[in-house]
């Protein structure tokens, strides 16, 4: 079945088709017009996140995207998300390992607004004791909530904890608890002097809106604000993995015991070996469907599981990720689901993946490309954690051609230069001993 005109037009020229232009200050503007409705995503990310904090203030980085929203001379503390709810909007802010990121969705003449209202705290953010203490406490219960009354995430962090001992990755993107407890003012002062700043930000705005439009507003609102010195990102390397690393959590609050496997893998940025087109055709082949690899094998035929996954993340600074892992069926025991999947990963790597594989995966990827524009928020997402990370618009627009160009022998090459070695942590998620899973 031929592919749509659209999926075919997206492979041979692009992607998301942005504009962009640098403010004088050197913020990056990047534009992608949509004019289905009057409507635009606005978001201003900040290329700094968790991975870039000294070592004793884990949680900074988060906790100061909390502290964005507490006033500026000009707004009251919380009056900026006031402003866009009572204008039909809605923003929210999050925080990674690489990047911060603020944004708003709002009719296209609530705008200039926003801008105007996020350049404001881009450059006049005013904290107080009487703001900042009360929000730690905040964000001391975000992570009891998010993290430690749920098992799945706790495990999740152990692994990231055991995968990254040296490098950064391995400190949760909240904080430590012991080190979030001991965040001041100061250190969020620091932080936000140290790192924001429009050359260190990338303006994004997907939606009614063209180039030639947002140019003189962006330089209205965030074109007065001087640009500053801004550190470098300095980041260490993480020492290989010479030994098996493997961490249980047993909690009676477990409901799904879970197996999963966690391998270091090369970013887009760091992809040395040119694997990472082939890693992410690799994750289409095992986890694009219900007839793809492993769920065909482990849910379907073998009834082993009732989920099963694999992915691949490559948008980082640093090192990525390739994950996998699966949820055992009723009954069946653990060793049996993890003697299964690893059987079936031992044996891609023995067989390899075939040419119809690695066809049909590009085609679904090709497909979900030319359909991805059809949104607001995911193109300015996609392009702002790229930029944040080190890639380039033409590195996104080029994703449908690089990928279309993956073959099965590069994609078997990947697997083997990451799935065959020991760069790896196990994970396994159980209930207390003498209980049923």
């Amino acid at each position: 079945m031929p592919l749509p005109l659209s999926v075919a037009h997206a492979a041979e020229k692009g992607v998301f088709f942005p504009e962009s232009f640098t403010l004088a200050n050197g913020m990056q503007v990047v534009v992608i017009p949509n004019r289905r409705v009057p409507v635009v995503t606005h978001m201003v990310w900040y290329k700094v996140g968790s991975a870039d904090e000294e070592r004793g203030v884990s949680g900074i980085a988060h906790f100061l995207e909390h502290l964005m929203f507490k006033g500026t001379d000009r707004l009251a503390p919380g009056a900026f998300s006031r402003i866009v709810a009572k204008n039909g909007g809605r923003d929210n802010a999050f925080t990674s390992y690489d990047y911060t990121a603020y944004h708003q969705n709002v009719a296209r003449d609530r705008l200039e607004l926003v801008m105007s209202m996020e350049a404001d705290r881009m450059a006049n953010l005013r904290l107080t004791d009487a703001v900042v203490d009360p929000e730690r406490d905040v964000i001391i219960e975000e992570r009891r909530q998010r993290v430690e009354n749920k098992p799945s995430d706790r495990i999740g962090e152990l692994l990231n904890a055991t995968l990254f001992v040296h490098h950064p990755y391995g400190t949760p993107v909240i904080g430590w608890p012991q080190e979030m407890a001991a965040l001041t003012r100061a250190d969020a002062e620091r932080f936000y002097k140290s790192w924001y700043a429009p050359n260190n930000a990338i303006l994004v705005v997907s939606g009614d809106v063209s180039a030639e439009e947002l140019k003189p507003l962006a330089e209205r609102t965030y074109g007065q604000i001087p640009a500053r010195a801004v550190p470098e990102r300095r980041r260490v390397t993480e020492p290989p993995i010479r030994a098996e690393r493997r961490v249980t959590l047993r909690d009676a609050e477990v409901r799904q015991p879970m197996i999963s496997r966690q391998w270091v893998a090369p970013s887009y940025r760091l992809d040395s070996g040119g694997h990472a087109y082939a890693l992410q055709v690799l994750a289409e082949i095992l986890n694009g469907g219900s007839t793809t690899r492993l769920y065909r094998t482990l849910v379907v035929e073998r009834k082993l599981a009732t989920s099963v996954w694999f992915s691949y993340n490559p948008t980082a600074w640093d090192m990525g990720t390739v994950s996998t892992g699966a949820v055992p069926a009723a009954g069946v025991p653990m060793e049996r689901v993890e003697e299964a999947l690893w059987g079936e990963l031992r044996a891609l790597l023995d067989q390899g993946v075939t040419e119809a594989e690695v066809a049909t995966a590009r085609k679904r990827m090709l497909a979900a490309a030319a359909y991805a524009r059809d949104s607001l928020t995911g193109p300015a997402q996609t392009l702002g954690a790229a930029l944040a990370t080190g890639q380039s618009l033409d590195d996104v627009e080029s994703w449908p051609a690089r990928i279309d160009a993956v073959t099965a022998e590069q994609v078997n090459a990947a697997a083997r230069a990451v799935l065959g070695q020991s760069n790896h942590v196990t994970g396994l998620l159980l209930p207390p001993v003498g209980k049923d899973g």
